[in-house]
């Protein structure tokens, strides 16, 4: 599962773009027990969500014209500018182009089939991870895994295994060094019917699926698809927060630890 020994290609950061950053703090904090911590003055309302003082992710308002809420995994990057004209070069696009950040840089993306990411180059990253209401996986929905995979190992080296699935082929990733099986950080999934877009969907560590699940309805949120057992992975389900940002949360099988 994901850590937070980051080397090139890990997940190393997450955030959350939203229209009403205090709606997104109530929310999230009644959720998942997390406090907002501002960034600072000059940050432009960014801030860091933390769990016992820890930071588990982050929050700002959305500034791009035309944006829709939603998560954003940041992978890590030896070089952003190098990384920025890789993507161009392989059929995505740079949406924020390559800027500084406290001590690093950073960049968005999108991929050729409309899947939204980041990169960071920084010493910085989360501090806490596939722990309880932590980060502890990404996945990619897209209509063609295998050029997604293409594409995203000419930018990180990742490796990939294929596992088959109820009624489909599931890629799990991993970085590009060290042992494959401990370096598995997401998975790619072929897009699921016509109303599904191309994303990175976060998938949260719980106590419990289902309970989460009801705290997410009884807090404004919604539930896209109730808990399910995944056959040794653990109990899933697909939520959006109230402004229809997506994300997943994940009850481990113990066996898989």
């Amino acid at each position: 599962m994901l850590g937070t020994d980051f080397r090139t290609g890990s997940p190393v950061w997450i955030d959350l773009g939203t229209p009403d950053t205090d709606a997104a703090a109530a929310f999230y904090g009644a959720v998942f027990g997390w406090r907002l911590v501002s960034a600072g003055p000059d940050a432009g309302g960014y801030g860091f969500f933390q769990k016992d003082g820890r930071t588990v992710a982050a929050l700002g308002p959305l500034t791009e014209e035309g944006a829709r809420p939603a998560w954003t995994a940041y992978f890590r990057a030896d070089d952003v500018e190098a990384t920025a004209r890789e993507v161009a070069d392989g059929g995505g696009s740079v949406r924020v182009p390559p800027i500084s950040v406290g001590e690093g840089r950073l960049a968005q993306f999108t991929d050729p089939q409309g899947a939204r990411f980041a990169v960071l180059q920084s010493a910085m990253g989360l501090e806490r991870a596939s722990e309880d209401d932590t980060l502890v996986w990404v996945e990619l929905h897209v209509p063609d895994p295998e050029a997604a995979i293409r594409f995203y190992q000419n930018l990180f080296g990742w490796r990939f295994e294929e596992m088959q699935a109820p009624g489909m082929t599931y890629r799990v990733l991993s970085i590009g060094e060290g042992d494959q099986q401990q370096g598995a950080f997401g998975g790619v999934a072929q897009l699921q019917g016509e109303q599904e877009e191309a994303r990175w969907v976060p998938y949260f560590a719980v106590a419990d699926a289902d309970a989460l699940a009801a705290a997410v309805r009884d807090n404004g949120g919604t539930v896209l698809m109730p808990a399910v057992d995944v056959p040794d992975v653990g109990r899933i389900a697909w939520l959006a927060d109230p402004a229809d940002a997506v994300f997943a949360v994940l009850k481990p099988d113990p066996r898989q630890g």
